[in-house]
């Protein structure tokens, strides 16, 4: 992340909801922002940063960091998330150009593929995981067809899934009325909640509403009006134990 004076930093913490209490771990060996943190197999995976294509694996057993396989080039604007027990990397872009590849990291192997090429340019998008189908939310989208010029992008909340065991591509519902920069949305249950704003209010940032994506019968629904505005929110899902049964 980054500090008051803009300066990236390495330092990483752990909350316990339990005990209510935060405790210092070991920090990373790379300072890095606008990176991706990912759990995978017990393990947590800090990818890539601003322009960055190094990649970190944190051990929580020793509190130890240590670099694994780079990313093939250094990313800005991607996104990524785990699936069936492997990273993949979409969108953004390299120092040169748009990054058009899927990128899949394997932590057995250590290694990095290019998985398949995508026919739509995406960055800034949101990634989540559902078995064996990967989630895009939001984002901006350059449709690269031969009708549309490269420079053309819409602000709009939509939903994409890849599917990547059959490699299908599904453009499922859109929703025209919210925008699909700046959100942040996580899984829980059957939906991917979502806080994102009216495209209406050009003028601000600010987080206005909470919508719920069904991923099973591809609709949308408007939840309770979000209670505090802000900028650069997150949202998480979380289960508690039953402290009845501790």
């Amino acid at each position: 992340g980054y500090r008051i004076t803009s300066q990236e930093i390495s330092a990483a913490h752990c909350y316990n909801p339990c005990l209510n209490e935060w405790s210092q771990l070991a920090s990373m060996n790379q300072k890095r922002s606008n990176f991706k943190l990912l759990a995978v197999n017990g393990k947590l995976y800090a990818i890539g940063g601003q322009s960055l294509s190094n990649v970190e694996c944190y051990n929580p057993e020793n509190d130890w960091w240590n670099f694994v396989a780079s990313m093939p080039n250094p990313l800005a604007e991607f996104s990524a998330c785990e699936c069936k027990g492997k990273i993949y990397v979409i969108g953004g872009y390299t120092t040169r150009d748009r990054n058009m590849n899927i990128l899949q990291y394997c932590p057995t192997s250590d290694s990095w593929t290019n998985f398949e090429l995508c026919d739509v340019h995406v960055r800034k998008q949101q990634m989540l995981s559902v078995e064996e189908t990967i989630y895009l939310v939001g984002g901006c989208i350059h449709e690269l067809g031969p009708n549309q010029k490269s420079s053309q992008s819409e602000d709009v909340l939509t939903v994409q899934s890849y599917n990547i065991a059959t490699k299908e591509w599904l453009y499922l519902k859109e929703n025209t009325s919210k925008s699909g920069l700046n959100l942040t949305c996580t899984l829980h249950n059957d939906g991917v909640y979502i806080l994102s704003r009216d495209i209406t209010l050009s003028t601000s940032l600010e987080h206005r509403v909470f919508l719920k994506y069904n991923i099973f019968t591809d609709s949308w629904e408007s939840l309770r009006r979000f209670p505090a505005f802000g900028q650069n929110m997150l949202i998480c899902s979380m289960y508690l134990p039953d402290v009845r049964e501790v």
